[in-house]
C-alpha cells in the first residue's frame, strides 16, 4: 500500500510486489549485516523499480549506523585541478552503489571544518578532503579532531593532500616532480628563471617552489629573490604575477608557475604585453591539467593522475579495516616537455 498521507510508495509494497517478506526487503533495499541471495535482491530492487520506490537514506542511517554517501570537500570546484580528482572520485563511487556530495569551501579551512561536521550528522560512509594545507596549526588542530569524530562515528577520512592528519592520505610527490622538472630545463639550456610561487602558506605552492629550486641549485642555479613572485593560485593569480615580474624587465629566460592554471594565465599576461611563448619567455607549470589541451603553445608541465588519485582515495576509504592505523600512499609526477620550452641554443 502507498502511504495515505504523502501518496509515496513505502517498503512494505515493495515487499508484497516482490512477494517476499518485510524483513528481507529492507535486507536486500538497505543493506544488513545478514545477507539475501544474488537472485532474491533483483527481485526486490526489481519490484523497487516498477513502484518507483526511493530509499530512505537517513532510515538506512539509523539501520545501518552510516550511509552509501560519500562526502568530497574541494577547495575550488572550477579548477580543473580538482574537477578531474572529483571525476576520479565518482568513477569509483559508482562501482560501489555510492553517491558522491560535493562541498566547495574556496579555500576557507573554516568551511571545510564545518562541512565535515555537516557529513558526520548525514552519517557519511567517508570524506574525501582534497587540497593543499596551510600554515596554520589551530585550525589544523581542529580539522584533525572534526575527522577523529567522524571516523568514531564509524566513518572514514582520506586526505589527498600533505600527510599532516592522522588519517589515510594520498600524497603527490610535490617536490621530487618539481626537481625533476628543473633538472629537464637545465638540460634543455635555460639558465635564468623567473618562478610565479603562488601562495606562501599554501605547503603545495611552497613544495614545488622548493622543489624547482633545489634543483636549480644542483646544476649551481640560483634565482634573483626577486624574481620570485607570489600571488592567488588561480588563473587571475597567475596573470598578476606574471605582470609583475613583467614590469621588472628581469633578464629571465623561463618562467616556472606552481600550477597549470597561473601558467595559463601568465601567458595570458604575456600576449597582453605582447611577449612571445616560448620566442621571447619560455613557460612551464605543474599538474597536468585537462584545459592544457586547448592551450597553444602546449605547455611543459608535470603531469599527476589526478584521477587515478581520486580512485585511490575512496579505494582506501572503503577497504580499511577497523583499528588499522593511517596509510600514505606517494603518487608521483611525470615531466612532459612540451612547446613552451624549447631546447635553447648556445
Amino acid at each position: 500500500m502507498t502511504d495515505a498521507r504523502s501518496g509515496t510508495t513505502t517498503l512494505l509494497d515493495v515487499a508484497r510486489e516482490a512477494g517476499v517478506s518485510l524483513a528481507t526487503a529492507s535486507r536486500a533495499i538497505n543493506g544488513s549485516e545478514r545477507q539475501v541471495g544474488e537472485d532474491l535482491r533483483e527481485r526486490v530492487l526489481a519490484a523497487a523499480r516498477r513502484l518507483n520506490y526511493s530509499a530512505n537514506l537517513q532510515a538506512q542511517a539509523v539501520a545501518r549506523g552510516k550511509t552509501n554517501i560519500v562526502g568530497l570537500l574541494v577547495h575550488d570546484i572550477a579548477d580543473p585541478y580538482f574537477s578531474s580528482i572529483a571525476a576520479g572520485i565518482m568513477q569509483a563511487a559508482d562501482d560501489h552503489d555510492m553517491l558522491v556530495t560535493l562541498a566547495h569551501t574556496e579555500r576557507h579551512p573554516q568551511r571545510e571544518i564545518e562541512h565535515l561536521a555537516a557529513l558526520r550528522g548525514q552519517h557519511g560512509q567517508a570524506a574525501i578532503l582534497a587540497g593543499s594545507r596551510i600554515d596554520d596549526d589551530d585550525t589544523l588542530h581542529a580539522l584533525s579532531e572534526e575527522a577523529a569524530e567522524f571516523e568514531r562515528g564509524g566513518g572514514r577520512v582520506v586526505m589527498i593532500s600533505q600527510p599532516l592528519l592522522p588519517v589515510d592520505t594520498v600524497a603527490f610527490e610535490n617536490h621530487a616532480g618539481a626537481r625533476n622538472l628543473a633538472a629537464e630545463l637545465v638540460d634543455l639550456g635555460y639558465r635564468s628563471f623567473g618562478i610565479l610561487a603562488g601562495s606562501a602558506r599554501l605547503r603545495t605552492a611552497r613544495d614545488r617552489v622548493q622543489g624547482f629550486q633545489d634543483g636549480l641549485v644542483t646544476a649551481n642555479i640560483e634565482v634573483d629573490t626577486d624574481n620570485v613572485i607570489h600571488g592567488d593560485f588561480t588563473r587571475d593569480g597567475g596573470h598578476a604575477a606574471m605582470s609583475q615580474l613583467l614590469d621588472r624587465d628581469p633578464d629571465v629566460e623561463c618562467v616556472f608557475a606552481a600550477n597549470d592554471v597561473m601558467a595559463v594565465g601568465a601567458m595570458t599576461a604575456c600576449r597582453d604585453r605582447g611577449v612571445d611563448v616560448p620566442r621571447d619567455i619560455a613557460m612551464a607549470g605543474f599538474d597536468d591539467i585537462t584545459t592544457l589541451r586547448d592551450v597553444s603553445p602546449a605547455l611543459t608541465t608535470v603531469r599527476l593522475p589526478l584521477e587515478k588519485a581520486g580512485r585511490m582515495a575512496l579505494e582506501l576509504a572503503l577497504d580499511a579495516a577497523v583499528g588499522e592505523p593511517p596509510r600514505l600512499r606517494h603518487v608521483p609526477g611525470e615531466v612532459v616537455v612540451r612547446q613552451s620550452t624549447p631546447p635553447l641554443a648556445r
